[in-house]
């Protein structure tokens, strides 16, 4: 029987009530499936679900096969190995005294002696430098999760379950899990807001609010079934608002003719060319039909504002997400950063930049690129003043904006809207619930709290509050803008940012965004002296 995870009748809300699913279907076979959706509409949870960590509240999951599950970060115990990690580590001892001549004859049985040549053959795939005897604590987070990839590859499950396997790799880590994700032959669940990981799908699943729907193919063909439902649905949408306006403008007939046949009955009465058993039958039967016609209107309204308003909740749920920006007026002539022969470091025997001069002129996009280790979060330092150059200058001619990962220009204390109104005093209340409107944030989404939201939430608010003002900054400096981003984010960021007319100054890994944005320069810090 082939290998399934079949989710029947699921739901699932959480502990505050907000139902995440409601009476879900969905199942997976053997293949690759890129799980999508919009930040918290629950891709996470259903993983949990999936791997038997969270109960269902309601309906089964069932899991046919077995199941190699990767963390979004792979923990580390002291003294833990890269074969503690394999689950290798008694396997390779015994190789070990195999050698020595310390092994008996039941030992000898059961070695497997092609294991260390597999395990630095799923090393290799997976780009790692690294042995079986490799400290786990002596690798980089990235390096760490792509040791625990090769580990879950190397067992050979049925499903792969992934959460964000990219996140947070520099650009040699990031090709290194695409290239091994893309040569599973298996199953696999994988949320994932990578681009370049899910072309390599061979399905894509998308969680919504209303539903998850399945499409068959990659990340492209997604997008062209997504465009042709979308032009669907605006078909829909206005058919349902014509159908409102002639609902209501029938109705608006029917009283005024009623109203006419009312005055007649009315003048004749005043006549007395009516008897009044007569006169009295007319009467209630114009009640009757006045009564039944505006039953009817009001029938047929709801109806077609029913139809309307299910067609618009669908435009919610697939519409692109656009941002429009205030301009910068910023110079092609101005000079807006310059570096001369910077050199800085944290120890004074290992600098981190050596010797490096870069200018910045006009509403450039500059991507910032490396290996993690390099310097790349050291330079963004001494840009923003946050470090001080051992050796040469730093010049920064116009006003900046920085948003680390972490986001620490919001005050976590405040709503975002108060967050709003403080970096952009004088602003009234409608532009600052228009800006916020644009990046997501309506109505009562704005009163939240920053010290509440999701790291994907934090950073659309950062970016409405900087950019959402009437005076953006001429200089915008982003530090790994998409890492926790959901897909439509990323997309009206992107589309947000080709709108800005002032200086980028990016730090990603993310190639898809960096040509989505129009970064025309790289400086590439892999080279060590510059």
């Amino acid at each position: 029987m082939p290998a399934t995870i079949t989710l029947s009748n699921l739901s699932w809300s959480t502990p505050e009530g907000r139902p995440l699913f409601s009476h879900l279907d969905l199942s997976f076979g053997l293949e690759r499936t890129g799980l999508v959706g919009r930040n918290g509409v629950g891709k996470t949870t259903l993983l949990g679900l999936i791997a038997g960590e969270i109960p269902p509240q309601t309906g089964a999951v069932s899991v046919g096969g077995s199941l190699g599950i990767l963390r979004q970060s792979v923990q580390v115990a002291p003294g833990a190995t890269v074969a503690d990690l394999f689950g290798l580590t008694g396997a390779l001892a015994l190789l070990r005294r195999a050698e020595a001549g310390e092994a008996d004859a039941d030992e000898l049985a059961t070695a497997d002696w092609t294991l260390e040549a597999r395990l630095a053959s799923a090393l290799t795939r997976a780009g790692l430098d690294a042995e079986g005897g490799t400290l786990l604590a002596s690798l980089s987070g990235g390096q760490r999760t792509r040791a625990g990839l090769a580990a879950l590859v190397f067992s050979e499950p049925d499903f792969l379950i992934l959460d964000e396997p990219t996140n947070n790799l520099d650009r040699e880590g990031r090709e290194a899990v695409i290239t091994l994700l893309a040569g599973w032959q298996a199953g696999a669940v994988i949320v994932s807001h990578d681009r370049e990981l899910l072309e390599t799908m061979d399905a894509i699943v998308e969680l919504t609010t209303l539903d998850a729907t399945r499409y068959g193919g990659n990340w492209s063909r997604y997008r062209e079934r997504k465009a042709l439902e979308l032009a669907a649905i605006r078909h829909d949408l206005a058919d349902a608002e014509k159908r409102v306006a002639e609902v209501i403008s029938s109705a608006q007939m029917a009283v005024e003719r009623q109203a006419r046949r009312n005055s007649v009955g009315k003048k004749m009465a005043a006549k007395g060319d009516m008897p009044r058993i007569m006169l009295g039958g007319l009467k209630e039967k114009s009640e009757t039909t006045s009564a039944n016609n505006a039953r009817l209107a009001e029938h047929r309204r709801a109806q077609a504002l029913g139809a309307a308003a299910a067609a618009r909740e669908q435009i919610e749920v697939l519409q692109p997400l656009s941002v429009t920006l205030a301009p910068t007026n910023l110079p092609a002539s101005r000079v807006v950063l310059r570096l001369d022969g910077v050199t800085a470091g944290y120890r004074p025997e290992e600098p981190v930049i050596r010797d490096l001069s870069l200018q910045i002129t006009g509403p450039e996009r500059i991507g910032l690129t490396g290996p993690n280790g390099s310097g790349k979060t050291t330079l963004l330092a001494l840009i923003t003043g946050a470090l001080r150059p051992w050796a040469g200058s730093v010049q920064v001619m116009v006003p900046f904006a920085m948003l680390d990962q972490q986001v620490s220009l919001l005050d976590p204390r405040l709503s975002i809207r108060d967050n709003f109104r403080r970096l952009n005093p004088g602003t009234n209340e409608n532009t600052c619930r228009a800006a916020l409107a644009r990046f997501m944030f309506r109505a009562d989404a704005a009163l939240q709290l920053v010290s509440t939201l999701s790291g994907g939430q934090m950073l659309r608010a950062g970016l409405a509050c900087v950019l959402g003002g009437p005076m953006p900054p001429s200089l915008l400096i982003l530090d790994e803008p998409t890492n926790h981003l959901d897909l439509d984010s990323i997309a009206a960021v992107e589309s947000g940012l080709r709108a800005y007319d002032g200086a980028l100054l990016v730090v990603s890994h993310d190639e898809a965004f960096l040509a989505g944005i129009g970064v025309s320069r790289r400086v590439d810090l892999a080279s060590g002296a510059r």
